[in-house]
C-alpha cells in the first residue's frame, strides 16, 4: 500500500506524460485512492448521531468530487497559446454606465441580495475571532461599516436588501453573537455556513480527523475557499427563498474590502431589459505594480474566465504578471444572477480550478486542503461580462498597512462607506510597507503611533524596525524610515517629513 501512495504522490508532482504501458497501473491506484478515501469518509460519517449525519453527507459529497477532480488533473489548467485577445466589449469600461433616475432605484434594489464573504479569521493581523470584528474606523468593524452602508442604502430608497454573511466553522459563533447588536435596525440578516472538509494527510492522501467534533480537533478540518460559495448557498435554502421572493442578482464581496459597497451603475446595467442579460459580472480594476500577482481576465475557448497565478506554467509567469499584457486585475466583487446559481449548482456544472494549498500542523504533520476561489466559476455561467471600475472599489484591509491607510485623513467616513478627501491631488492611494517583525499585528501598530500621521499628499511610505510616531506627523512624497537593529528611532510630535530618508541614529537625509 505505501508503495501505491507513493506512486500518486510522485505522479501527481509530476504531471507529465507516462507511457501507455503505466498508463493502466495510474488508473487503478488512482481509483484505489479515491476508494480508500470513500471508506474513510464512512466511517467518519457513522461517528455521527443520526439527525446531524444529511447536512455532513452534503458536504462530503462535495468534498469527494474535490479530491476525485485533483486525482484527475494533468498540470496547468490552462494551456498558454490558446489564450485569446479579450473580444471587444468583454470589458465594459465604468465611465461608460448611465446613472438610474431615483425613481427606479427602489425598483432596482428589491431585486438585490447584497452577500459577504466572512469565513476568515484576523490571526494574520494578530486578532482572535472572524476578521470582520477588527475595528477599522472611528472603532467601527468591518461589519459595523457594512451594516451602516446597507441600513442606509434601506432607508433613503425605502427598499429592503437583506444582508447574507457566508461564515465558517471557524467564525460562525462570533459572528451570531456580534450580530446581535443590530437587531434594531432597518436591516434583515442571514448567515451561513461554507462547508466543512477534512485536510489530507499529504502522505497517505487518507482525511486526518479520527471523528466528526469539529470543535475538539478544529487543526484537522478547514473552510474550502470561497468558491464553496455557490454549493453552500444552494444547501442552506436561502437561495431558493430569495428566488421565491422575485430577487434575481446577489453582489459578492469579502467583507475587509472597505471599497465593495452596492453600485446602483453596475445594478442598472444588469437590470436593463434593453440589453442580454448577463449572469456574471466580475469587476476588475488597473493593475498597477502592486497587483501583479492578482488574478486576471482572459478569453479562452470562446469565454470569459478568471486566470490566477497558479494555473500559469512557471515559464509564462512573467508575461502573467506584465501589466502591459494583462492590464486588469479582479477585485473579487461579483454580481451573479440567482436563478443561473441555481441552475449550475443543480446541473453539477460547476468546475473551477482546484487549488491546492499545502499546510503543516503543530505537530508536524504535512497536510493538503483543496479549495476553489469564487471568481472562477465566471466560465460556468452564460453572458459573463468585466466592468472595469475606479480603483475606490477595491480597498481591502489585509495587512496594518492597509489599516494605516484607511484610518488616515486620506478617507473620511459617510454612512458606512470610506469617501477619499477632495484634498489629494490624485486618485491612487501611497504605497504603504510596515515591516512584520514590529508592525503586523494591530495591537502592536497601534502602539506606535501616538495618532495617525496626515497622509494627504505621500506617496510612498517604507517603515522597518523600532520605530514609532509622536502626535500630528505629517508625511509628503516618499519617505523611508529605516531603524537598524539594536536602534530605535522616535519621531517627534508635530514633524514634517517630506522627501526623507531616516536612517539608524535618526539621521535625516532629503531624498
Amino acid at each position: 500500500m505505501a508503495s501505491e501512495t507513493e506512486f500518486i504522490r510522485s505522479w501527481i508532482r509530476s504531471h507529465q506524460r507516462t507511457p501507455s504501458g503505466s498508463r493502466d497501473f495510474k488508473e487503478a491506484t488512482k481509483r484505489d485512492a479515491l476508494a480508500r478515501l470513500e471508506v474513510e469518509l464512512e466511517r467518519l460519517l457513522s461517528t455521527l448521531p443520526e439527525p446531524k449525519r444529511p447536512v455532513v453527507e452534503k458536504e462530503f459529497k462535495g468534498f469527494k468530487n474535490l479530491f476525485s477532480r485533483f486525482l484527475a488533473e494533468q498540470g496547468p489548467s490552462v494551456t498558454w497559446e490558446k489564450i485569446q485577445k479579450l473580444p471587444e466589449g468583454a470589458v465594459i469600461d465604468y465611465s461608460t454606465l448611465s446613472t438610474p433616475t431615483t425613481d427606479n432605484i427602489h425598483h432596482m434594489l428589491d431585486k438585490l441580495v447584497v452577500v459577504k464573504l466572512n469565513g476568515g479569521l484576523g490571526t494574520s493581523m494578530g486578532c482572535k475571532g472572524p476578521k470582520s470584528v477588527i475595528q477599522v474606523r472611528n472603532e467601527l468593524t468591518f461589519l459595523d461599516l457594512t451594516v451602516q452602508q446597507i441600513e442606509h442604502l434601506n432607508k433613503t430608497y425605502k427598499c429592503n436588501v437583506p444582508l447574507v454573511l457566508m461564515n465558517s466553522f471557524n467564525t460562525d459563533e462570533d459572528t451570531q453573537k456580534v450580530i446581535r447588536k443590530y437587531k434594531g435596525l432597518k436591516l434583515d440578516i442571514h448567515t451561513f455556513n461554507q462547508s466543512c472538509h477534512p485536510r489530507i494527510n499529504r502522505e497517505s492522501l487518507l482525511p486526518v480527523p479520527k471523528n466528526v467534533d469539529v470543535h475538539n480537533d478544529i487543526e484537522a478540518w478547514y473552510p474550502p475557499g470561497h468558491g464553496d460559495f455557490y454549493e453552500s448557498f444552494n444547501n442552506s435554502g436561502l437561495l431558493q427563498k430569495f428566488i421565491k421572493e422575485g430577487r434575481t442578482y446577489c453582489f459578492i464581496s469579502n467583507i475587509d474590502n472597505l471599497g465593495a459597497t452596492v453600485d446602483l451603475n453596475i445594478l442598472s446595467l444588469l437590470l436593463n431589459p434593453d440589453q442580454k442579460s448577463a449572469e456574471f459580472v466580475m469587476e476588475v480594476t488597473d493593475k498597477t505594480r502592486a497587483d501583479v500577482k492578482g488574478g486576471t481576465l482572459i478569453q479562452y475557448e470562446d469565454k470569459l474566465r478568471l486566470l490566477e497565478i497558479a494555473q500559469v506554467p512557471k515559464e509564462h509567469v512573467d508575461d502573467f504578471k506584465s501589466v502591459s499584457q494583462f492590464k486588469f486585475f479582479n477585485t473579487n466583487n461579483l454580481w451573479a444572477k440567482l436563478d443561473a446559481i441555481q441552475r449550475v449548482v443543480e446541473q453539477g456544472s460547476l468546475n473551477m480550478e482546484i487549488i491546492v494549498n499545502n499546510k503543516s500542523l503543530a505537530d508536524g504533520l504535512n497536510v493538503i486542503q483543496l479549495e476553489t476561489a469564487v471568481g472562477a466559476a465566471m466560465k460556468c455561467f452564460e453572458g459573463g461580462i468585466g466592468v472595469n471600475v475606479p480603483r475606490s472599489r477595491f480597498l481591502p484591509v489585509k495587512k496594518t498597512s492597509d489599516l494605516l491607510l484607511v484610518m488616515s485623513n486620506l478617507y473620511s467616513l459617510s454612512h458606512g462607506s470610506l469617501v477619499m478627501s477632495p484634498q489629494r491631488m490624485f486618485p491612487s492611494t501611497p504605497l504603504v510597507k510596515l515591516g512584520d517583525n514590529h508592525f503586523a499585528k494591530v495591537k502592536e501598530f497601534l502602539n506606535r503611533f501616538a495618532t495617525i500621521p496626515d497622509l494627504i499628499e505621500l506617496d510612498h511610505l517604507t517603515v522597518s524596525g523600532d520605530v514609532t510616531f509622536g502626535r500630528g506627523v505629517s508625511l509628503k512624497g516618499t519617505v523611508i524610515i529605516i531603524a537598524n537593529h539594536g536602534d530605535r528611532i522616535d519621531i517627534p510630535s508635530g514633524a514634517l517629513l517630506e522627501n526623507k530618508i531616516v536612517s539608524g541614529n535618526l539621521r535625516i537625509l532629503d531624498h
